[in-house]
């Protein structure tokens, strides 16, 4: 068993990473922003100036804002000034009515509102706002992590300032992990001490449930469950496992005003990292406890992976939660660490490479190729079937695979990166 302050530690990191969020982190992370800055200043700003990373501005582009019918990030600013509460961190925007969507349409076409590339930086997950009122003007800004604060200024008075020159993301906090390390503890930990990961469960089942219900997105979870579409793939634990996981993928790009539960800054990575498992797991009976420790499994899987991968990059973190959700099914079939890590192996040579092209509904797809990859690669470990270290990136040492995929994902795609954001913000 891990001794009980590094355990903690772990503990201490799940619960920073899965965290409640309404809506794309990305244009929320925007909003939450946007909201502090307006709560330094005072009042609602007649002008606010908006200047993102690439990558943010790319995950922002095309997804719903929840509570507005409406797409993109104006609106996400708007709200986030008006009736946005910094306290509420990514579910900043619960406060949104009708009266407050019409009120920010109006803000917008008013011409308040600009925004742009931030030139000259290293991080890839950066948000600065500069909102000016009645003579005044504060500054807010967010980097390495979606709702960590980094500089706050009112008026040339800096109240916070931890920027650091040429800084990277916030990555480990400290906590060093491993496959075996990540095994081991979920193995291992007090039933009580991870007990709370069962909440990724309700709130992620049921933002799926209430999807199936209704319009959202491109409806994939609701397609996969028609009588035609089972004709074809059948009615089994595999197309549940689909049609769940992309179902709460809907509602959340489409702009539902439906929490889900996120992992390290990404609702659809807490959704892949949760279904598979809680679907499988239901499906095949598992008691109470292999549930949690599938849940604690996968989840603290896609952890250790993001924090060599970081928080935003190239690569689909659809890819990363689906080898989580992997871990956690194999645990859950009866196989232990060398099966898991096998199915780590199998995961990163079929996805690693799957571009991420922003944050939209058609995300629901990519989770549903993740996820069956997941299941797939689950199914071979099971067998006795890993990729093996004469193929393609793959190395003997599970660790170094991972270390692999995310070296290809954070720096060999950055080109990747440049030229699909070229092509998102130049098309007609």
């Amino acid at each position: 068993m891990i001794p009980q302050p590094e355990r903690q530690q772990i503990i201490d990191l799940i619960r920073r990473e899965v965290v409640p969020a309404i809506g794309c982190t990305e244009p929320i992370a925007v909003a939450l922003c946007t909201a502090r800055a307006a709560e330094l200043l005072g009042a609602l700003p007649e002008k606010i100036a908006v200047r993102l990373s690439a990558n943010i501005l790319k995950n922002a582009m095309g997804v719903g804002i929840p509570g507005t019918g409406m797409i993109g990030l104006p609106i996400a600013v708007a709200l986030g000034a008006s009736v946005g509460r910094s306290q509420y961190g990514l579910e900043v925007l619960r406060d949104v009515t009708p009266e407050a969507v019409e009120q920010g349409r109006a803000y917008i076409d008013e011409k308040r509102i600009s925004i742009g590339l931030k030139e000259g930086i290293a991080e890839k997950l950066y948000i600065e706002i500069e909102a000016e009122a009645a003579g005044h003007r504060a500054v807010a800004v967010i980097a390495g992590g979606h709702t960590r604060f980094v500089y706050l200024e009112r008026d040339g008075v800096a109240e916070l300032d931890e920027r650091r020159s040429g800084a990277a993301e916030q990555e480990t906090d400290g906590v060093p992990l491993s496959l075996q390390r990540v095994w081991d503890f979920a193995m291992t930990a007090p039933l009580d001490e991870i007990r709370f990961i069962l909440e990724t469960r309700r709130l992620n089942k049921a933002a799926a449930e209430r999807s199936f219900s209704g319009e959202f997105g491109h409806c994939v979870g609701r397609t996969l469950r028609r009588e035609r579409e089972l004709k074809v793939i059948g009615d089994s634990i595999f197309s549940r496992i689909l049609s769940y996981t992309s179902a709460a993928c809907d509602a959340r790009m489409a702009g539902a005003m439906i929490p889900v539960m996120s992992n390290s800054g990404s609702g659809n990575q807490g959704i892949a990292a949760t279904l598979p498992v809680v679907v499988y797991a239901e499906e095949t009976g598992a008691d109470e406890e292999r549930t949690i420790r599938a849940l604690t499994l996968s989840h603290l899987t896609v952890i250790y992976i993001k924090q060599s991968l970081g928080r935003l990059s190239a690569l689909c973190g659809c890819v990363v939660a689906a080898t989580g959700s992997s871990c956690g099914i194999v645990y859950l079939m009866g196989g232990g660490y060398a099966q898991a890590a096998a199915a780590v192996k199998n995961m990163i040579a079929n996805l690693t490479g799957m571009i991420c092209d922003g944050a939209k509904p058609s995300c629901a797809m990519k989770l549903t190729s993740g996820v069956s990859t997941a299941i797939l690669s689950a199914l071979m470990a099971m067998d006795g079937h890993c990729v093996t270290p004469v193929e393609g990136i793959i190395d003997e040492d599970v660790d170094r695979c991972i270390r692999n995929l995310t070296d290809i994902g954070r720096d060999g795609m950055n080109e990747t990166d440049r030229l699909v954001l070229n092509i998102m913000t130049n098309k007609c």
